[in-house]
């Protein structure tokens, strides 16, 4: 996995977060929930960099 990709997932991760955060504060459902979906997102992008980097070996 490059460094650029472990970047920008842990930056979507973050921003998931945040979203996640700011929804539970201000009661936003949709907020929180979008939240939670650019954390798994960016969990599944690791995932898949994973494998792609075990099979370059």
């Amino acid at each position: 996995m490059s460094g650029e990709d472990k970047l920008k997932n842990k930056i979507e991760d973050l921003g998931g977060r945040a979203k996640e955060a700011v929804g539970k504060v201000t009661g936003d459902a949709d907020t929180k929930n979008e939240g939670r979906a650019d954390q798994a997102n960016s969990s599944l992008k690791d995932a898949g960099e994973k494998v792609k980097d075990a099979f370059k070996k």
